[in-house]
């Protein structure tokens, strides 16, 4: 989502700490987990697209589905990639439904469809959202501002996605192809919806790791973080109460007389800090991702890390002496996260790049996807609540828009959602790893015979869309084969429909 969102990457970014005044103490501090790349969210870095099997095409799509304006005609072109290796006339097309970031990214990180690809000669197409990577309506002036982003969210980008379907499917003179769409976490739950507004055009979806019970109140606006601090919990106690005191010694760090520099000395900072806040930021993200992305085996997502890096983080801390103070500690742990590779002589904690273009987020946090959270006293981040009223002072000076919270819950379904899901939906697989906290949000227990829960004790963020490796534990190897006996008899059921058809 994550993409990642992502992954997401994925709420709000927390970049607001950068431009914005210093929130209140009960409130959390302006992050909430989505951007991968901390405060500086403007600049991109210049860093080389990996190498995929898949040709890039851009589809000349529609900036406005909905109205019939002069301006709802206007042209862009959509990126998308496509792998026809396996695929012959007739056969499925698999669509990976892009979330908030370029396509490259998520399509090096969802080595299943790959995988998978030979066994169904699927035709395998990873579609752009539009506002991301290079498919942006307006070019470089497409985040000017509220009158240019306003075509920015998850209804435009969903029908993108229909129109886009139909024209290739069209242009390949194979309109008989079932579809199925895959997404993960932001991707997974476009997969969800596009399954439930668009049942012509998919017979399927795969949506992984996708909180879409995360809105209003359809869950406890703690659950998030409280996830997040299990995970720590569940590996050391210790380790635990040593990032739960940290925040408490950096408060204290805070009002001394040369506190910045102190705190830039102690983070190894490459520029001297600006505010204590970007260190807890730098400190909460490190921990929060780390959570999202506990992998079995070594992987590059977000950051390039070891295998299991939750256990890792609590193991420097745990090693530490006696005398090391909770605030060294947390800071050794977080380095793991930013410093795997030890590539890094200093920190950039206040002028980190976007590598992945994810800053789109920014507005659709502060439109539609909004998505409360709360620290609770349990958890291992200071307690803080979620103020409605203060979020859309900040997204009005940020973009001079009020937030929408109960739009996505109107649009998709609220607390009815699995009544929905039940009556109107089917061939949805909704998969979950119980240590990725975004699963607090997702759809944990099957719905109907033909709406199904995985879930996976230990798993991480949409670690099933990950490539298959030697070193995959039995129980990821056993969710993906649940996963693909599945998507085998919906295609097994299309065929024989249209056989008799």
């Amino acid at each position: 989502m994550a993409s990642c969102l992502s992954f997401f990457f994925f709420l709000f970014f927390i970049a607001f700490s950068a431009t914005l005044t210093i929130l209140p103490a009960n409130s959390l501090p302006t992050f909430f987990p989505r951007a991968t790349y901390s405060q500086s969210l403007i600049k991109h870095a210049k860093t080389p697209k990996p190498k995929l099997p898949f040709k890039t095409h851009y589809f000349p799509q529609t900036l406005d589905h909905f109205t019939f304006q002069p301006k709802s005609s206007k042209i862009f072109y959509q990126k998308y990639l496509i792998n026809s290796h396996y695929w012959h006339k007739g056969a499925p097309i698999f669509v990976y439904t892009g979330n908030e970031g370029d396509i490259e990214w998520f399509a090096a990180n969802t080595g299943f469809m790959l995988d998978i690809a030979p066994k169904f000669k699927a035709l395998l197409v990873f579609i752009e959202h539009r506002f991301y990577g290079e498919s942006m309506p307006f070019g470089k002036d497409s985040y000017k501002s509220a009158k240019t982003l306003g075509y920015l969210n998850s209804q435009q980008a969903l029908a993108d996605f229909a129109v886009l379907i139909r024209s290739l499917k069209q242009n390949l003179s194979s309109e008989a192809s079932p579809v199925v769409v895959f997404g993960g976490s932001y991707g997974g739950m476009l997969a969800a919806w596009f399954r439930l507004k668009y049942p012509h055009i998919a017979i399927g979806a795969l949506a992984s790791s996708a909180p879409i019970l995360q809105f209003d109140k359809i869950i406890p606006w703690s659950s998030f973080y409280d996830a997040v601090s299990q995970d720590f919990k569940d590996v050391s106690l210790n380790c635990f109460e040593v990032i739960k005191g940290s925040w408490d010694e950096l408060d204290a760090m805070s009002t001394q007389k040369e506190a910045l520099a102190e705190l830039s000395k102690a983070f190894r900072t490459c520029k001297s800090l600006h505010s204590t806040a970007s260190a807890q930021n730098w400190l909460w993200t490190a921990f929060v991702y780390t959570a999202m992305v506990n992998y079995p085996t070594e992987a590059n997502f977000l950051k390039p890390l070891p295998a299991y890096p939750v256990e890792q983080m609590c193991r420097i801390i745990d090693k530490l002496p006696a005398g090391a103070t909770k605030l060294s500690r947390a800071f050794a742990a977080a380095s793991l996260y930013y410093n795997y590779s030890r590539a890094e002589s200093c920190f950039e904690i206040e002028h980190e790049v976007d590598a992945h273009g994810l800053h789109g987020w920014e507005w659709q946090s502060c439109t539609e996807m909004v998505m409360p959270m709360t620290c609770s006293k349990e958890s291992m981040f200071p307690p803080s609540g979620f103020d409605y009223e203060e979020f859309s002072e900040q997204c009005q000076i940020k973009y001079g828009v009020l937030p929408r919270p109960h739009w996505i819950t109107t649009e998709f379904g609220g607390q009815s959602i699995h009544k929905v899901l039940k009556r109107f939906g089917s061939n949805i697989i909704f998969s979950n790893g119980m240590q990725d906290p975004w699963s607090r949000g997702g759809v944990l227990k099957n719905i109907s015979a033909s709406i199904i829960a995985i879930v996976a004790e230990k798993g991480a963020h949409h670690v099933d869309f990950r490539s298959a490796t030697k070193e995959d534990p039995k129980w990821l190897t056993e969710m993906r084969r649940q996963e693909v006996e599945i998507i085998q008899k919906w295609l097994n059921e299309y065929y024989e429909d249209l056989r008799h058809a």
